[in-house]
């Protein structure tokens, strides 16, 4: 693979720290790298020093003479006066870029819903953003790099980027570097991690479940971290092998042969102990809406919510997605009784105390002078998590507020940081209705993955409106959607469902199958059988069960094969390595006819 650029001996200091200490690193033909690393460690510093558009104190950057880069900085970089139109294509008249089908399929993708006349400065952030990344696409880049572009994206957004990185190349082509805490998106597009920790840069092989594995196995045979740390990667390892991720096309064999240094790690949640706690703690009524419509502010007649009927049970975890506007924030308020509904009911169970964490965090403006510790420590000095006693102080470090940094007065602290203040001081508030409006925003990976050890053991029902796939489908159980035609509806098979059904909405197709309104669903979120005969859920129940039983069957045989590929893995027997991975491929296409036939039967059960 050719060289397209790279850093020698690159050093940065702010201060009295070194930010980046005499890192070498380089980008080749092929190379798709996503940068990891707690917030402050350096991701965005390498970036436009890479990008040149900043100066090490020490060291260069090199580039071959003809490659072209492309930077997407965290910043608006756009002319406010200019139009969206001029903005993007600058004076192009339509015909000249509409031509290109590459440029219309960017536009399509990113900008379909923003007025092209409209002036850059009147646009929302979300919309700058998505201006911006249209205008670099659009260019002919050999190597892009994108600071935190999943920013303001809904989950279609990102799914269109990936797909847009993935196919924009040839496998041996160009190069992109992108820095984001989207764990999903690094996985979806990344060959390679860089994490930058300490002042240096370590390089891993494949994406975010690669890294987390790798990481594990280096700092089990270095023995250099701490023990806290390395249980926290050892849970969110164990997450990734018998969580949604891990259902994915990944090197199974590569998780499977880590099994070894996880096997003492209980489950992320304890589905059966919690949801008694949280029946304990509760009660059997939590929180119901039903037959609700909500009115549009404006009173133009059309309804953001049209007779909905949603309820909560206890210990319940629910994740919702959706269209910008569709009103997933509203919903919360509906349920926080922050908004009386236009029609229908709002029932909450006596014993319900509800918290939210806003997207705004304006809560902690309030204590703005006061230091993290004191924040806490003035809702309360200890605090049960998971059966574990933990001090305030603790618990704070847990989040990953160091000793010095408890001392920081609120209004010093960056978004991140505030976020994860907040979310501690609703949880030591003791809720036991918690609802979190995009709480990923400004968090990175590691500290997503306290945030999520943290939730994994509190008892009580959970409420997540994110664009964050990973995060939905770690913390919450079962998902729904938003679409923008007032309804809310189950999706069974996740955030694959609902991009399915954006698709058909977006196509002009009528939305059926999982996706039907849920007009009278329990706790348990799922979709409602349409007026079948008992004959028929009778031959989905036979269907269903000997389905099961042929699942099992394939379980077995692709356990079989993952041991005998860690076998011919650690004896360098790659002729086998090769026949075993067919074989795990024809059991994964087997699969997927078999998961659909069962998927048909559940919908004619209602299950």
């Amino acid at each position: 693979m050719a060289h397209l650029l790279g850093g020698e001996n690159l050093s940065v200091s702010f201060a009295t720290r070194t930010v980046l200490d005499g890192i070498t690193i380089g980008l080749e033909e092929g190379d798709r790298i996503g940068m990891v690393g707690r917030n402050g460690d350096g991701k965005s510093t390498l970036m436009r020093l890479l990008a040149l558009r900043s100066t090490p104190d020490s060291g260069r950057v090199t580039k071959r003479g003809d490659v072209n880069v492309g930077y997407l900085d965290q910043s608006d970089v756009l002319d406010g006066d200019l139009s969206v139109g001029a903005a993007i294509v600058g004076d192009q008249a339509d015909y000249e870029w509409a031509r290109n089908p590459q440029i219309r399929e960017i536009m399509g993708g990113l900008v379909s819903d923003v007025d092209w006349h409209a002036n850059v400065h009147a646009l929302s952030g979300g919309q700058k953003r998505r201006v911006a990344l249209a205008k670099l696409l659009i260019e002919d880049h050999d190597v892009i790099m994108l600071d935190e572009p999943t920013n303001h994206l809904d989950v279609e957004g990102v799914a269109w980027l990936s797909r847009h990185l993935k196919t924009r190349w040839r496998a041996n082509q160009g190069a992109f570097l992108v820095v984001t805490h989207d764990r999903w998106f690094l996985d979806e597009v990344c060959n390679k991690t860089w994490e930058i920790h300490d002042g240096i840069v370590d390089p891993f092989d494949g994406g975010y479940a690669a890294y987390v594995l790798a990481r594990v196995e280096r700092d089990r045979s270095a023995s250099v971290m701490e023990s806290k740390r390395q249980q926290l990667v050892k849970k969110e390892l164990a997450w990734l092998r018998r969580g949604a991720p891990a259902r994915t096309a990944k090197p199974k064999f590569r998780i499977e042969a880590a099994n070894v240094l996880i096997a003492d790690v209980p489950e992320p949640r304890d589905a059966v102990a919690l949801s008694k706690m949280a029946t304990a703690r509760q009660g059997k009524d939590v929180l119901d809406l039903e037959n609700v419509s909500l009115d549009l502010l404006d009173g133009d007649g059309v309804k953001l919510f049209n007779d909905i009927t949603l309820r909560l049970a206890p210990g319940e975890r629910l994740g919702l997605v959706g269209v910008n506007g569709a009103g997933k924030t509203t919903l919360l308020k509906l349920l926080n009784g922050e908004i009386t509904p236009t029609s229908g009911n709002v029932k909450r169970g006596k014993t319900v105390v509800s918290a939210v964490l806003t997207q705004e965090v304006k809560e902690l403006d309030d204590v703005s002078d006061l230091r993290v510790i004191e924040v806490i420590e003035r809702e309360k000095r200890s605090f049960d998590v998971g059966g574990k006693e933990f001090s305030a102080g603790q618990l704070v470090e847990q989040l990953g507020f160091t000793k010095e940094k408890q001392w920081t007065q609120v209004k010093d602290l960056s978004g991140g940081e505030r976020r994860r203040l907040q979310l501690l001081r609703l949880l030591v508030g003791e809720p036991n209705v918690l609802m979190l409006d995009e709480p990923t925003n400004d968090l990175d990976t590691d500290t997503l993955a306290a945030v999520e050890d943290v939730l994994d053991g509190w008892p009580g029902t959970l409420v997540v409106v994110s664009h964050d796939r990973y995060l939905l489908e770690r913390v919450t159980d079962h998902q729904m959607a938003l679409l923008g035609d007032g309804k809310i509806r189950a999706l069974p098979r996740g955030v694959d469902q609902y991009l399915e059904l954006r698709e058909s909405a977006l196509a002009g197709s009528t939305i059926t199958g999982g996706g039907n309104p849920v007009t009278g669903a329990s706790g348990s979120a799922a979709p409602v059988a349409p007026g079948r005969s008992e004959a028929e859920k009778r031959d989905a129940r036979k269907a269903k069960n000997r389905i099961e039983r042929q699942l099992g069957k394939l379980e077995q045989q692709e356990k079989k094969i993952h041991d005998q590929m860690v076998t011919a893995t650690a004896g360098n027997d790659f002729d086998t390595m090769g026949e075993l991975n067919k074989k795990l491929k024809d059991l994964a296409t087997d699969r997927e006819g078999i998961e659909l036939e069962w998927l048909e039967a559940l919908d004619v059960l209602g299950e």
